[in-house]
């Protein structure tokens, strides 16, 4: 099961230029390096990894963040460049560099991001051989050949774009998402690029970031593990020439924040759909919590279970595990005789028992579909989550086992 937006328009974003190299940092001839260059009046705002070994690009990128506003981005697969110690910092500054002395910026200017193996450090010489070809081939249209040079083991390239008005302009998103496994944002392996030429101030653009990720990609779940590597990076060019936009509340901020919460969750659910070996693609709605934050603790522990993901692939209505995890989900004074819980449009359990209508045929008509809706009702407030997940089978196992190999 994959899906990442195949067949559907993906508009270049005025003031982002994209190109993708094989530069043979692991593998040869497989795209590998990927350039972004931003207009020189873009604002950015990028969200990382909590995740405590945090690799050498993160550390980079948010101190060049911090210091001035970017004009390239730069991502390379085939090393994580995490775990890598003085020596890491070092390369990843260097590819900074280099991309600086080329695109005449400052080293501060780039900022840098890395997907892989975890622990082996990467050749700089690589990067210096590829990055001129790479600035020579940039260009607005190169978006699905940057979507597919940021893969590691995703299967297909992950795109999504829109188009509003805002007033008398037209506004263009316009992002690019990679992560397959080791899938749980905390801010998964997940890289998240979004782009618009809309003019937007830097504080309501930070604003809009984390709560576009909170709502989106730290959504999202294929093993529950966090990556040292996660990050999430808006960009606004302010090509569109619009006014800027300021005031989360007027109606032209309403109308592009709504548009770039479709491109988020687009992006995140695509990672999901392409999680490792995944056949299904779960939601997890819990309502009725005592807070959002309660309802995430269920939805979570729900989506992190083992049973329940393998008995979601052998399409078996093994309801029993879905109740194990709710239960043992950390909420205090669970009442068990409030609980309700749904596959789809079938009740399995009413008030904390079986539902005496439940059928083993009707279950199993719920779990057999590709996209399958887990609904648990706690019973003891307005709190509410969702998660988005997928199932373990046997593929996920052989990925991971042969990932080094």
């Amino acid at each position: 099961m994959n899906a990442a937006g195949e067949g559907k328009a993906v508009y270049p974003v005025p003031g982002v230029r994209l190109a993708a190299v094989a530069a043979g940092i692991k593998k040869p001839d497989r795209l590998d390096l990927v350039v972004i260059e931003l207009a020189a009046e873009s604002v950015s705002a990028a969200v990382f990894t909590r995740n405590r070994f945090r690799a050498a690009p993160v550390q980079v990128a948010e101190e060049h963040l911090a210091a001035t506003a970017p004009r390239y981005l730069l991502i390379n697969t085939g090393s994580a460049n995490a775990g890598t110690g003085e020596e890491g910092l070092a390369d990843c500054r260097h590819t900074c560099a280099s991309l600086a002395r080329l695109g005449m910026c400052e080293p501060q200017q780039v900022l840098p991001f890395s997907t892989g193996v975890i622990g082996e450090r990467f050749s700089v010489e690589c990067f210096d051989r590829a990055l001129p070809g790479a600035l020579e081939q940039l260009d607005t249209a190169h978006w699905e050949q940057a979507a597919q040079g940021i893969l590691t083991t995703d299967t297909v390239p992950k795109l999504a774009s829109r188009r509003v008005r805002l007033g008398e302009q037209e506004v263009t998103i316009t992002g690019m998402s990679k992560g397959s496994g080791m899938i749980r944002p905390d801010m998964a392996t997940m890289l998240g690029f979004i782009t618009t030429d809309a003019r937007i101030a830097p504080a309501l653009l930070r604003e809009w970031l984390r709560e576009l990720t909170d709502r989106s990609f730290n959504c999202i779940s294929v093993d529950g593990d966090t990556s040292t590597n996660d990050a999430c990076v808006l960009t606004a060019t302010g090509q569109a020439g619009n006014p800027e936009l300021r005031d989360a509340d007027s109606e032209d901020a309403r109308g592009l924040r709504a548009a770039l919460e479709e491109v988020f969750v687009e992006l995140a659910q695509a990672i999901v759909r392409d999680g490792e070996g995944a056949t299904k693609f779960v939601e997890i709605l819990v309502d009725g919590a005592g807070s959002a934050a309660e309802a995430r603790t269920v939805a979570e522990t729900i989506a992190h279970s083992p049973l329940v993901k393998t008995a979601l692939f052998a399409s078996d209505p093994n309801w029993g595990r879905i109740l194990a995890a709710v239960g043992r989900a950390p909420v205090g004074e669970l009442a068990i005789d409030q609980v309700n819980i749904w596959l789809g449009d079938v009740q399995i359990v009413r008030n904390g028992g079986v539902a005496p209508d439940y059928t083993e045929q009707g279950g199993a008509r719920a779990v057999a579909e590709t996209d399958i809706l887990i609904r648990v009702e706690l019973g003891r407030g307005t709190g509410t989550s969702r998660i988005w997940t997928c199932d373990f089978s046997y593929d996920y196992v052989r990925i991971n086992a042969e990932y080094r190999t």
